[in-house]
């Protein structure tokens, strides 16, 4: 008897998870889990695919923007990070688990990463399986969505453009969408996960809003702007002055230097 979609879609991302483990073992670094990171939901995604065969218009919708969005976040990280020592976050994160981080990061980097994945690809399961024709909120999602893959590949390209400047060194990106809010890409990833959200809502998966909940929480809280900017101002010293003028998350107009920032943004 096949397993149940959500099931057959963990065990695989486990898998994989096990796979890299062993992997990063041998490389010792865990870093490449970041470019992995995107790809589990490519997993889930094609997982729920194969067994909603033959797929509708919006199925194959859903399943070419999840692949757009996977593909190019994984090989834009695997390039940035390439040929660099592992990252200081995982560092530390070795650091406040030894002795034993080589079997500990099985469970605390990726298991731990493979299942949150998991969670929040829930919403791919009933939008890709769709049977119906697309729907308004379908096409306001496919805007949503196009809104948000402009910031986070605007943002990226933005970003990488300024770090191959010699005289970036210590200095801030302060133009182009970075002008507007201090994490474009994280912006621009809460709105495709927003958006693949309301693909499953049109399909009456509204119940499964804890995905971009959830994800709204890790960029938010966890592993995107809480966990940057505890660190960046001292790399930078430029960053206070901008955080002052432009809103952490969400864009908006720049603000007169020393206006106390919103709590909203």
């Amino acid at each position: 008897m096949m397993q149940h979609p959500y099931i057959l879609a963990l065990s695989v991302i486990l898998a994989v998870s096990v796979v890299s483990w062993l992997f990063s073992i041998a490389k010792k670094d865990v870093s490449f889990v970041d470019s992995l990171w995107s790809l589990f939901f490519l997993i889930a995604a094609i997982v729920f695919a194969i067994i909603s065969q033959p797929l509708s218009v919006k199925g194959m919708l859903v399943l070419t923007l999840v692949a757009i969005w996977s593909l190019r976040l994984s090989i834009y990280i695997t390039a940035r990070n390439w040929g660099h020592p592992e990252d200081y976050r995982y560092q530390m994160i070795r650091a406040s688990n030894s002795p034993g981080f080589a079997f500990k990061s099985l469970y605390i980097v990726f298991g731990l990463q493979g299942v949150l994945a998991w969670i929040v690809a829930t919403p791919l399961l009933p939008a890709i399986a769709s049977s119906g024709a697309l729907t308004a909120v379908d096409i306001f999602a496919v805007v949503l969505w196009t809104v948000g893959f402009v910031f986070e590949a605007g943002g990226d390209w933005q970003l990488a453009r300024f770090k191959s400047r010699k005289d970036s060194h210590g200095k801030v990106l302060d133009t182009g969408l970075w002008r507007y809010t201090r994490h474009p890409n994280y912006f621009g990833e809460f709105c495709m996960w927003w958006a693949f959200y309301l693909f499953a809502v049109g399909t009456g998966g509204w119940w499964i809003i804890l995905s971009p909940l959830l994800m709204s929480f890790l960029l938010l809280k966890v592993s995107g702007v809480a966990m940057l900017e505890k660190t960046i101002g001292k790399r930078r010293p430029e960053y206070s002055e901008y955080i002052q003028k432009t809103n952490a998350f969400f864009p908006g107009p720049r603000r007169p230097p020393g206006t106390v920032e919103e709590k909203r943004s």
